[in-house]
């Protein structure tokens, strides 16, 4: 038997798709107009969505630097935890349309229109129109893609990119052409500075599938896989180094690492923190939000629902997949593309499983564009083999395994019954009758089956868009499901919405956010992580005061949610002490007095969370406050002037 990485056969491989005529246009032109619709309408109902990120926004709307660096807050003291590439397209969409929720939260949703036409793109290349408008449709109804392309969390872009780079990756293999592979690179070196290192993990499957199938000898193959690498590394290394190179003391602090680099926060924090649950740099250890580690966690309580709904159906046409092509042609586009979306959703989906630092199940949707495409891909191959009783065993399985599954999902959440039961029972007889080897029905019998077996996951999809979302740790879902969404998503903010409502917006805005975490004490004791600010938004007499100040920050306060929501609800910055959940060391005790003797902070607002607790230099702060200036109070929340010494 010839082996994966022996020279190009002298057969040549089956040609790509053609592009599609005028008069097949309009199939995925319906798909993408719909897409639109579901994440475009009703989009101002979430308000900010998160009011962390959405600080961040309207921060880069007012100064070019904080734009550069993602700073949290327009006097530029600390960054957001995340690189700023996200950052980057809501800033400039707030500074071209003024700082809203439409102009916050659409980029996202034209991010999952794009999305979904890349997938469309990469999936019909190789297997067909209708493939590639299955998957389409599959990526835009996926619960958790509707959740955070209605959102304004780093997620939209990062599956943006990674869905982008698949089409690339899809297109070089083809000719092995190395422009289009270097391409793929410079995706997923924006993708570094998107969401770091969950950017590398599609890293395998796409290099595996250029390795196996791309129509040129070894050498050549090796070599281009290394210049893609390369242009990985310029694409997310310029920032890097910009921020290694520019003087620490004339730029924010970079939150969530020890040390004030970006390397740190891509090691520690957002790295092996992440992945091991290590206490090093700021992470969280065993932090998770997402249910126990193992194999069954992303079927488990907390992410089921968001991303499994299709996620049996499409194992089994992985399995299936390497099975019928595994002897074929090392260049054979079909395994190529199995072994494309097989080993996205593989790799992906271990590390999610077995990850035990901090994770949410939101972060599932970088699974949608994989389980999506594979279902597509292996279902459309099991069509074609259709004649072969095994072939329609293995489609009768993975339609059946989806009704099924679907009324276990439905079982969980309480929701509609009569739908669970209509589902299940059409979707299983539907399947059976697959078995059957039809020939005048067959495409009507396909057809009622794989709208039957997906009918629970597109409702659950349509209930998300339906509702208002808000939150640090958003769920999908329907509100009314808001008490079920905080057992999946770990804590009771995860579906709420707050009172603050920002311009441009038809209901709630910012949640308090970070993951349930009550408030502080007035003097600023510990609270846990990020604090809650909802009440301090919606403080007119607060906001009043803050919007009066005219000193570089108008005010001071633990917790990076906390001061998100002062910022939002006043246009003002305001420093977060200690970023995100009140521990990481900026500003020191040291450069706060600095701010406060060269007036360029006004108050220090008490109650937010340190996380640390007093041994933090939040609570360093907090006790120096307390014993240097007098409390006063503004609509019930304790503010000192730091311009009036006791």
């Amino acid at each position: 038997m010839t082996t994966l990485l022996e020279r190009p056969p002298a057969v040549a491989p089956r040609p790509a798709a053609p592009p599609a005529s005028g008069a097949r246009r309009w199939p995925v032109l319906i798909l993408l107009l719909g897409t639109a619709v579901l994440y475009l309408w009703d989009l101002g109902a979430s308000g900010w969505g998160n009011s962390f990120y959405a600080a961040a926004a309207q921060a880069g709307a007012q100064s070019w630097k904080a734009w550069l660096f993602g700073s949290l807050d327009a006097g530029n003291a600390i960054t957001v935890d995340k690189p700023p590439a996200a950052m980057w397209v809501m800033g400039l969409s707030a500074r071209l349309f003024g700082v809203n929720s439409w102009a916050i939260l659409a980029p996202q949703a034209l991010m999952g229109v794009a999305s979904v036409w890349f997938l469309y793109a990469a999936v019909k290349r190789w297997s067909g129109q209708a493939a590639g408008l299955v998957a389409g449709a599959a990526l835009a109804l996926t619960p958790v893609a509707v959740l955070m392309f209605r959102y304004d969390n780093p997620d939209a872009l990062l599956v943006l990119l990674m869905t982008a780079a698949a089409y690339t990756t899809v297109r070089a293999v083809e000719k092995a052409a190395c422009k289009w592979l270097a391409l793929t690179g410079v995706l997923l070196g924006f993708g570094f500075l998107t969401k770091m290192m969950q950017a590398f993990l599609v890293l395998p499957a796409f290099a595996l599938v250029y390795l196996i199938a791309a129509p040129t000898g070894l050498k050549r193959r090796i070599r281009d896989l290394l210049l893609a690498g390369l242009a990985l590394i310029v694409s997310a290394g310029w920032y890097v180094a910009l921020v290694s190179l520019w003087p620490a003391s004339s730029r924010p602090y970079i939150a969530g690492s020890t040390n004030n680099t970006l390397w740190e926060l891509a090691l520690g924090y957002n790295g092996l923190g992440r992945l091991l649950g290590s206490t090093g740099g700021s992470a969280v250890a065993n932090a998770s939000f997402g249910g126990s580690t193992g194999i069954g966690r992303l079927f488990g309580t907390s992410m089921g629902l968001e991303i499994s709904w299709l996620l049996p159906a499409a194992l089994i046409g992985l399995a299936a997949g390497l099975a019928c092509t595994w002897r074929r042609p090392r260049t054979d586009h079909q395994r190529a593309a199995i072994v494309l979306w097989g080993g996205w959703t593989l790799v992906t989906g271990l590390t999610f499983s077995y990850m035990s630092g901090t994770i949410h199940p939101y972060y599932t949707v970088a699974l949608a564009p994989a389980i999506a495409a594979l279902v597509a891909v292996a279902g459309r191959a099991m069509w074609a083999a259709r004649t072969s009783l095994r072939a329609r065993a293995v489609l009768a399985a993975m339609v059946g395994a989806t009704a099924v599954w679907g009324w276990v999902l439905l079982g969980r959440a309480d929701w509609q019954p009569w739908l669970r039961w209509g589902s299940l029972t059409a979707g299983v007889g539907v399947a059976l009758v697959l078995l059957v080897p039809l020939r005048r029905l067959a495409v009507v019998a396909l057809t009622v089956a794989v709208l039957s077996a997906g009918a629970g996951g597109a409702a659950w999809a349509g209930a998300t868009a339906a509702g208002a979302h808000n939150g640090s740790i958003p769920s999908s879902g329907p509100s009314s499901a808001a008490g079920f969404g905080a057992l999946r998503g770990g804590g009771p903010d995860g579906n709420r919405a707050s009172d603050a409502v920002p311009p441009g917006s038809s209901s709630g805005a910012a949640s308090s956010g970070s993951s349930g975490a009550p408030s502080g004490s007035a003097m600023g004791g510990p609270a846990g992580g990020g604090g809650a600010g909802s009440d301090r938004s919606t403080n007119s007499e607060l906001t009043a005061l803050l919007k009066s100040s005219t000193t570089q920050w108008s005010a001071a306060v633990s917790g990076a949610t906390s001061a998100a929501d002062l910022e939002l609800a006043s246009g003002t910055a305001v420093i977060a002490l200690g970023g995100w959940n009140g521990s990481d060391p900026s500003p020191t005790l040291a450069e706060f007095q600095a701010y406060v003797a060269a007036g360029q902070l006004h108050y220090y607002i008490a109650g937010g969370g340190t996380g640390g607790g007093q041994s933090t230099q939040a609570g360093l702060i907090a006790a120096w406050v307390a014993a240097n200036y007098t409390a006063t109070t503004a609509g019930g929340t304790t503010v000192y002037d730091l311009t009036q010494a006791a």
